[in-house]
């Protein structure tokens, strides 16, 4: 019950904003573009060490926001916690993961209508460090196109999103699963156990499109909030936001 209503208390505080409108009469270049109002929460496990690490991660988990004069882009990423028996720390790979695809965006390398180019850019980049990087990682990505008011999603594993409008979810990512426990997920392990560990590709992520409206909220997170929040509970505390001409988005990570 402690951790139910720790994520309860979370999720009240994380929303900030929200979407707004550029008005073409103030001399904005977008003519009633989009652009997000973000804010993010969450901690570890071990919540007693801390909030947050350096950079955006909490625990083995890790988010971003970028932004780019076509789009506004938010990525939320879990570190898979069985590396830790092997010497690994687990939030290396989600964090450089989610780190990598915030560089990637900032600097235009990227096409809003593709979010799983973004992924797989950034997994190749990390497969070509000349120090590997062991690890593994679930992975979400949601990329608001400013001009055409549309949201493209790409998600890998049992990370994931929700839309929410009018106090009701309207749209949502699909778990993928192997078996119980095991979401798919991106991986880089050593060469005696390569074909031994689970890797996925990125291309084997879930990808979707669709209008979104000023109003709406869009929550990314990990499976340690929908694990131990259902849909009511986490609408209850959006119901508390006051976003009729504004469109929030929140990240959460456990």
């Amino acid at each position: 019950m402690f951790s139910v209503l720790s994520y309860g208390r979370l999720v009240a505080r994380a929303v900030l904003g929200g979407l707004s409108q550029t008005d073409p009469r103030a001399g904005g270049s977008g003519g009633g573009d989009y652009g997000l109002v973000t804010a993010g929460c969450g901690f570890g496990k071990d919540f007693r060490k801390g909030l947050l690490k350096k950079g955006a991660c909490y625990g083995d988990d890790a988010c971003f926001v970028a932004r780019h004069r076509s789009a506004d882009v938010l990525g939320v990423a879990d570190g898979v916690g069985g590396w830790r028996d092997y010497g690994v720390d687990p939030s290396q790979f989600s964090g450089t993961l989610m780190r990598t695809c915030e560089r990637l965006v900032k600097e235009g390398r990227f096409v809003p209508s593709n979010p799983i180019g973004i992924l797989t850019t950034s997994y190749c980049e990390l497969l070509q460090n000349k120090v590997p990087l062991l690890g593994s990682s679930t992975a979400c990505i949601v990329v608001l196109d400013r001009t055409s008011h549309r949201l493209h999603t790409a998600n890998l594993g049992d990370s994931g999103f929700l839309v929410v409008r009018g106090g009701e979810v309207v749209h949502r990512s699909d778990e993928q699963q192997h078996y119980f426990n095991t979401p798919f997920q991106l991986s880089i392990a050593p060469p005696e156990a390569e074909g031994v560990v689970l890797s996925d590709s990125p291309d084997a992520a879930d990808s979707t499109s669709f209008d979104v409206q000023l109003g709406d909220i869009i929550l990314t997170a990990t499976d340690g909030l929908f694990d131990n929040m259902p849909d009511y509970m986490i609408l209850q505390e959006l119901k508390k936001l006051k976003v009729e001409s504004q469109m929030t988005s929140l990240s959460f990570s456990q």
